[in-house]
């Protein structure tokens, strides 16, 4: 099997570490791990591109890359310049630091990545690893994504739908904020949301008088509704959501076709 494998947290982070690991697992001794990761940190960009500027790409080793760009870029540089077209058989994004669960979605490079492989024909996965004060007192705060990754990967792949079809699917996975021996099991959600916290801004003035804006979230452990990401891994389970990248709302079509047609 060859996997690529990408993140947002960039080429350095301890996450990647952590998923090549699960990748060399599930390729097996005669498989392929090729990394092609962000030269710098790219969380929150999303599903961005560098549609108007090029970027540098670098070899740091046997099938390991970093580029100047976003997670998106990646997937796109090793298909089409890394791999030069030999497509993986799957493509990994993360582990990310910290959850992307409920409207985290839409902001994470991480999701992105995933996201830009599904929409390039391949199978794809993405995984989180929830941070909490649990997380923080173990020897690596990454243990669940360690504990139970590659199990995780390997159940997808065995018994997940996979279809073919426009805007195929992908999968979002997030490790509770715990111990890998604690975690209860896994739960399939869908994406949640946590009521009444936003993206906003805090202003800071430097020392030359200017200011600055600085982004920041919400609180992350608030509950979201049962049956949601969020909810699932605050409650101490993996999370897996399928998802697409087609945002159109079909609950609202028929009742505007009625209204404007």
């Amino acid at each position: 099997m060859r996997i690529l494998v990408t993140n947002d947290d960039g080429i350095n982070a301890p996450g990647l570490k952590v998923l090549e690991a699960i990748a060399h697992e599930i390729a097996g001794p005669k498989g392929e791990v090729w990394v092609v990761a962000p030269a710098f940190e790219q969380s929150g960009v999303g599903h961005c591109i560098s549609y108007t500027h090029p970027m540098m790409i670098a070899k740091l080793d046997t099938r390991r890359y970093a580029a100047e760009g976003s997670p998106a870029d990646c997937v796109l540089a090793g298909l089409y310049d890394v791999l030069q077209g030999a497509r993986p058989d799957l493509v990994l994004s993360g582990v990310n630091r910290g959850n992307n669960a409920a409207e985290n979605v839409l902001y994470s490079g991480t999701i992105g990545g995933a996201m830009e492989a599904a929409l390039q024909g391949l199978p794809a996965i993405a995984l989180s690893q929830y941070i909490g004060p649990l997380t923080e007192d173990l020897p690596d705060m990454f243990d669940a994504a360690i504990v139970h990754g590659a199990a995780v990967v390997r159940q997808l792949l065995d018994k997940a739908q996979w279809d073919g079809g426009d805007y195929r699917l992908f999968y979002n996975v997030n490790f509770p904020p715990i111990a890998g021996a604690d975690v209860k099991g896994l739960r399939v959600t869908t994406q949640g949301y946590r009521k009444d916290t936003f993206m906003g801004v805090e202003a800071q003035i430097s020392p030359s008088g200017r200011k600055f804006l600085w982004i920041k979230g919400g609180p992350q452990h608030l509950p979201t509704a049962p049956g949601t990401d969020a909810a699932a891994n605050l409650d101490g389970y993996i999370s897996v959501t399928p998802m697409r990248a087609d945002l159109t709302a079909y609950d609202a079509l028929e009742t505007l076709r009625t209204a404007l047609e």
